[in-house]
């Protein structure tokens, strides 16, 4: 079957998606209402829904870790798609990931493992439970290295998800997204808005190997996790072909901006100790930093896998190339007039 004949299996099913109303969730939510389906979705009181007005989507508000918003939630639900994340800033408690990432997990399990009707648990964790890869391409079986309490919280959820269900039978798969793109998408576009400075700057001398998918492929993929027969109990990686080099990133946006670009690279050393002290200052008043860590270890690492396992069990192939996705990404941008 094609990928529409398998995502067609999802009409008139009932469905619950967590972290809806953010970049990945929102386009899921309203590709799974295209589909057919019955669709219910967790998001905190606070979080602004307008973008789904007229659609028919039942909404639960509450955090995603609250059991007994999750008990009414997951009532005769088939299909559960845990997309919610704690999104990365520094001032942010590491309670919050553990309740986020781990606790909400436990809690949608522990009630779906309760329900007859249910189907299949879709956790949406990160390639970053991988960490740097010293010889890229990485795979599924690459050793665990996560860097950061976002992908050691997510890691964890992972593990006890999988120890679950080996001990109730819980049916579940894993997607691992790399980093994720497209129109809409606010994180990545301050290397969009890098690509416009006089200098775009690079730290250190690594190839800083970047692996993107398309948040359309990235949909397409959770949501065939959950219908395909050989995705059950599996963990996949998901994105573009292959691998970009931030450089070869910037001259693709640069071109489709037709605005010149030059790249300069400079020592690394020197922003890691900036970094340890912004966040030293500014994270007990609860300040967001100008510069952390996190952000200066990414130019230190590379990102890079082979997608083939979800190609050959799933019979999976993004869409978007990566100099599309990236050139269709950048004339949206412009549109909206976010550059």
């Amino acid at each position: 079957m094609n990928l529409n004949s398998y995502l067609s299996q999802l009409r008139g099913k009932t469905v619950l998606v967590t972290g809806g109303t953010g970049f990945t969730g929102s386009v899921l939510l309203k590709k799974l209402v295209e589909i057919g389906a019955s669709v219910r979705a967790i998001a905190r009181a606070s979080s602004d829904c307008s973008a789904f007005d007229g659609l028919p989507i039942q909404w639960f508000r509450a955090n995603v870790y609250e059991q007994d918003a999750i008990a009414k939630a997951t009532e005769q639900v088939e299909y559960v798609f845990h997309v919610a994340a704690a999104f990365r800033q520094a001032k942010i408690e590491d309670q919050e990931y553990h309740r986020v990432h781990v606790e909400s997990t436990k809690h949608l399990a522990e009630a779906c493992a309760k329900n007859s009707r249910f189907q299949r648990f879709v956790h949406v964790s990160t390639m970053g439970v991988h960490g740097h890869i010293e010889n890229p391409p990485g795979d599924e079986s690459s050793p665990f290295a996560p860097g950061d309490i976002y992908q050691r919280t997510k890691l964890e959820a992972e593990h006890w998800l999988r120890d679950f269900s080996a001990a109730r039978g819980l049916p579940f798969a894993i997607i691992r997204p790399t980093a994720i793109y497209g129109p809409g998408d606010r994180r990545l576009l301050k290397v969009f808005k890098m690509v416009r400075w006089p200098l775009f700057p690079i730290l250190g001398q690594g190839k800083c190997l970047y692996h993107l998918v398309h948040v359309d492929d990235l949909t397409d993929a959770i949501a065939l996790a959950a219908v395909h027969p050989s995705a059950a109990g599996e963990a996949f990686l998901v994105g573009d072909s292959q691998a970009i080099p931030l450089a070869t990133m910037a001259e693709i946006i640069a071109d489709e901006l037709n605005t010149p670009l030059r790249v300069v690279r400079i020592p690394v050393g020197p922003f890691f100790v900036a970094a340890d002290v912004c966040e030293l200052v500014c994270r007990p008043l609860g300040v967001e930093p100008p510069l952390y860590r996190r952000r200066v270890a990414f130019y230190t690492k590379d990102r890079s896998f082979s997608v083939e396992k979800i190609k050959q069990r799933l019979d999976f192939t993004p869409r978007w190339s990566t100099d599309a996705g990236l050139r269709q990404t950048a004339r949206w941008y412009v549109e909206q007039g976010w550059l």
